[in-house]
């Protein structure tokens, strides 16, 4: 049965108008006031007025400063009308490598990042090749390859040339290296980048980790590399998580550990989202056989 991500959060917003329940977030301590209010802004909310945000208990008027945002319950003043984004959120699965076509990627990230850029772990067995721990994780989801064309993704990315039937989508700059338990955790938009809060690391989940206010490591976005982590990508990535975690009840965490002898395709049958998670396994398989 899929996750419920509602069940972590500790933060509450609601139209003070109308009672409406809008959504909510888990704050592990490193949202701040501005970056919740941004969020509200020009992420969750489509306002025809300016709206005002008041912490329930204390009646405070939230304002875009540092200060951190504490948990509890808020309430959206407008003199117009309230309504929560109709955005769509990019579903995904996990996507580990599956054919020889994401191995650039994977040798890129290596050599660019050499240790998991979210968590700082080193890779103290990189002189004798073994890389085991450690995975490159596509930011962009590979296997929405076709939304990258057609809506051009592939225009933030700089350190590969515009070659007639090449997406440009396993460049370095749409993957990170990272930790192989963390990855699961970052296609399913509970960990993000919010490259416009100094590169901060947001969970969006229960920090078991440790890693919510972390900086992600400057190695990948150094300005003068060439194949440095696209702002561009991690922006969208951050949108995506807060969609998925904060607007409503929350997008469903699909389970993808399947043991042998499961009937895979009957659980995802019976599940939400049932036509287009079986799309997705279905093509995720047959990149396996692209050259």
């Amino acid at each position: 049965m899929p996750v419920d991500r509602a069940r972590v959060r500790n933060v509450f917003i609601y139209n003070i108008a109308t009672g409406e329940y809008l959504g909510g977030m888990r704050q592990n301590g490193s949202v701040t006031e501005a970056v919740f209010l941004w969020i509200l802004n020009h992420i969750l909310l489509i306002t025809d007025a300016e709206l005002q945000v008041k912490a329930r208990a204390s009646q405070q008027i939230i304002l875009p400063t540092s200060n951190r945002l504490e948990p509890g319950d808020y309430d959206v003043y407008c003199n117009g009308t309230i309504e929560l984004t109709n955005e769509p959120w990019v579903q995904r699965i996990l996507s580990h490598s599956v054919s020889g076509r994401e191995d650039s990627l994977r040798d890129g990230l290596r050599v660019r990042d050499g240790k998991c850029v979210l968590s700082g772990f080193p890779n103290l067995n990189a002189d004798i090749g073994d890389w085991s721990p450690f995975e490159g994780a596509h930011i962009f989801p590979l296997e929405k390859e076709g939304i990258w064309i057609k809506h051009n993704f592939g225009r933030w990315i700089t350190d590969i040339d515009y070659t007639n039937g090449v997406s440009k989508i396993n460049s370095c700059q749409n993957g990170l290296l990272i930790r192989r338990d963390l990855h699961t955790m970052f296609d399913n938009y509970l960990i993000s980048v919010n490259p416009d809060d100094g590169y901060k690391i947001i969970v969006f989940n229960r920090d078991i980790f440790g890693l919510d206010g972390r900086v992600l490591d400057p190695v990948c976005r150094n300005p003068g590399d060439p194949h440095r982590v696209a702002d561009e990508l991690l922006r969208w990535h951050f949108r995506q998580s807060v969609l998925a975690n904060m607007r409503g009840a929350g997008e469903p965490i699909f389970e993808h550990d399947f043991p042998p002898g499961t009937d895979m395709m009957r659980e995802i049958r019976e599940g939400p989202s049932a036509q287009e998670r079986f799309e997705m396994e279905i093509a995720s398989r047959l990149r396996a056989f692209e050259v």
